[in-house]
């Protein structure tokens, strides 16, 4: 009921990853070879016409499955809406989801801005993310939301008000949300993270975001 707006819906994990972000709590979703395959996942599926409104494909990286496309028109053909939680690396895939109208709802995660975007993610593929948002931001049919995970030992204040500034600048006008890095004894995540040393300060946020921030 939360992770699809509007919609009782179930949750496809897939697995593998491009990213390798440190505070990633689904370690063995990016790093494991997935455990049911896809026709499991549609006999569930089937059972449940009629009970859900929507399937979130999400990860790991979903788009890094090369049968994601095909997988998606089989489940909008089942009548279900489609929401897709992506980090953006793969432009050529969401382009591809959205020409073929497979998606209704799409949350973008912005991982950090470019100067800490390497250091955050793992990975050198800035320009990739920055192609995928512009994208986004062009088009007006599918609603999207972006979101960052905030671990205070990589980003801090300045550097989600980098990100707030740089939505606006592009001519997004959604809601931007801010989430915190789980770091628990008994969760494990990607890389031995310390729980943050602090909480972000919420009201300089509000105060000098040109956006409306959420938080959860």
């Amino acid at each position: 009921m939360l992770d699809f707006p509007g919609c009782a819906a179930c949750i496809v994990w897939i697995a593998g990853c491009n990213m390798r972000c440190g505070y990633c709590h689904n370690p063995q979703i990016v790093l494991g070879k997935g455990s049911i395959g896809e026709g499991a996942v549609m006999d569930f599926l089937t059972r449940r016409r009629g009970l859900l409104d929507g399937v979130v494909l999400s990860g790991g990286e979903a788009t890094t499955w090369s049968g994601l496309a095909n997988f998606a028109e089989k489940v909008k053909a089942m009548g279900f809406a489609i929401k897709l939680d992506t980090n953006g690396l793969r432009p050529d895939v969401i382009t591809r989801l959205l020409e073929a109208q497979l998606l209704d709802r799409i949350a973008l995660d912005y991982k950090a801005p470019r100067a800490k975007f390497a250091e955050v993610t793992g990975v050198t593929a800035w320009r990739r993310f920055n192609s995928t948002l512009d994208m986004l931001c062009a088009q007006g049919t599918v609603r999207f939301e972006v979101r960052t995970t905030v671990h205070t030992d990589l980003l801090n204040e300045d550097d989600i008000l980098t990100i707030a500034k740089d939505l606006a600048a592009r001519g997004y006008r959604g809601r931007y949300a801010i989430q915190m890095a789980v770091i628990e004894p008994d969760r494990p995540t990607l890389a031995p993270l310390a729980p943050p040393h602090r909480q972000l300060d919420i009201n300089q946020l509000q105060q000098h975001s040109p956006l409306e921030l959420i938080f959860r």
